[in-house]
């Protein structure tokens, strides 16, 4: 399938993403008008301008959204607090259900809060982030284990969104990773796509989409030979590793092969990139593409997000612009 074949077919598909459904806060504060707090002598951040946008498994909603895919709903815990409010202005602003959020009390809703000097318009103060140092409470786990078979009914793609870098983890539990694998083996017909940071070789029956340092320590911590070891290990029907601007090894069964990036001068920002390549190529997936038609799709989203400051996005029409601009 060509590229714009693949596009076109994304409105009739539906996409849930399901997992650490996160804020991203950009706050831009004015170094000129720092002072002194009267109470610690510390001096201030002077914020003035704030944008809330969807953040991680957000960030790949906000990315199908734009791709023009059909129906795109989310599923995860956010706690009753602000930033959940803000979150879910964000995801209705963009036309992502989130309905089947589980509102957890006590649960703090998982936020990167990022400062922007307004002057130089570089992040150049420590991160702030909103975590959950415990497990998800059993209330919010039981009631995502009720609502995610029929979600993944509906619909055509299901990502999955592992990004809590704490022990404890974040939304997929191990009773939600063990439901989504018998989901994914009931359903062999539909996408199951997962991004984990730190869990990725706990994933069974499911595509799998590491970046080649989580690829690589999950077959050092199991003693795996390779990627093709951590493929058959986990009972992947694919694994998918992004290797940055080297390209992408796609490695299925009857062997690997290599997927070459579309060349960029001076990226502008790559966070988020692999969130925008897991949104194109998932979704391509879905459209009937082979997987390595889905692997290009992928790369010339990201090729375009990452020309963008913050976790862009790519429309349609940029990235059939990017296909007109490269050789891939």
């Amino acid at each position: 399938m060509t590229p714009e074949q693949i596009l076109s077919a994304f409105p009739r598909l539906s996409a849930l993403v399901v997992g650490d459904i996160c804020l991203d806060r950009w706050c831009a504060y004015d170094p000129a008008l720092s002072e002194p707090s009267r109470e610690t002598g510390i001096p201030r951040l002077a914020v003035v301008a704030t944008e809330a946008t969807p953040g991680a498994g957000g960030t790949v909603a906000n990315n199908l959204a734009a791709l023009g895919a059909g129906r795109v709903a989310v599923l995860g815990a956010v706690g009753d607090d602000g930033h959940a409010y803000e979150l879910l202005r964000a995801l209705a602003a963009r036309g992502i259900d989130s309905s089947a959020l589980v509102h957890c009390a006590g649960l703090a809703t998982f936020t990167y809060t990022k400062l922007i000097n307004s002057q130089t318009g570089r992040e150049d103060q420590p991160r702030v982030d909103f975590v959950n140092p415990r497990p998800l409470p059993p209330e919010a786990e039981q009631a995502i284990l009720e609502r995610l078979p029929a979600l993944v009914e509906k619909a055509d793609a299901m990502l999955i969104s592992d990004q809590a870098e704490t022990e404890a983890g974040g939304v997929v539990t191990p009773r939600v990773r063990s439901l989504l694998g018998e989901l994914a083996q009931r359903h062999a017909g539909k996408v199951f796509w997962v991004d984990s940071r730190k869990r990725i070789a706990e994933f069974r029956h499911m595509i799998l989409k590491p970046n080649h340092q989580e690829a690589e320590e999950a077959c050092r911590r199991l003693g795996l030979a390779g990627y093709a070891a951590l493929r058959r290990h986990a009972s992947a029907p694919l694994l998918v590793v992004t290797h940055g601007a080297a390209g992408v090894l796609v490695v299925d069964a009857s062997g690997e092969a290599w997927v070459k990036t579309r060349p960029v001068e001076n990226p502008v920002d790559i966070c988020g990139a692999g969130d925008s390549f897991s949104a194109g190529a998932a979704m391509a997936l879905a459209a009937g593409a082979s997987p390595l038609e889905s692997a290009r799709l992928g790369n010339l989203v990201a090729s375009v997000t990452i020309m963008k400051k913050g976790t862009g996005t790519a429309s349609p029409e940029e990235v059939l612009a990017a296909v007109r601009h490269t050789d891939l």
